[in-house]
């Protein structure tokens, strides 16, 4: 059998099953489910090393946590970082929040938020 295109010619066979629709992917296709953090927001003490560091050098804290994330330790030092880095965690472990939440942890309880997310990265990684 032959197809003409324009004027060339294509020796081929027909396809006997042609495609009238593309494949589509409901949302279930990528069923992923939404954890938690593994500690809250108020068990500091659940690390002391992690607690004292976030309590007395909470900027180190913040670069450490920054570095172990895989990005550059200056990153809490630039105007939005740190929230950035907190987003960033919560989409990449795919923990439930919000923007919002992020921004209240670390805008009224600094030192906590950053101990938590130093935990978070010891526990998963």
């Amino acid at each position: 059998m032959q197809f003409e295109m324009h004027d060339k010619t294509v020796k081929g066979k027909a396809m006997s099953y042609p495609v009238t629709s593309q494949p589509q992917c409901a949302s279930s296709c990528y069923q992923t489910q939404l954890s938690d953090w593994h500690t809250g927001l108020t068990d500091c003490c659940n690390d002391m090393p992690v607690c004292l560091c976030g309590t007395f050098a909470p900027l180190c804290l913040a670069c450490r946590i920054s570095d172990d994330f895989g990005e550059c330790c200056c990153a809490p030092y630039l105007p939005g970082g740190l929230h950035s880095l907190r987003t960033g965690m919560r989409e990449r472990y795919r923990i439930q929040g919000s923007v919002g939440h992020d921004w209240a942890a670390l805008t009224f309880c600094l030192p906590c938020a950053l101990c938590q997310m130093a935990r978070e990265l010891k526990i998963r990684e």
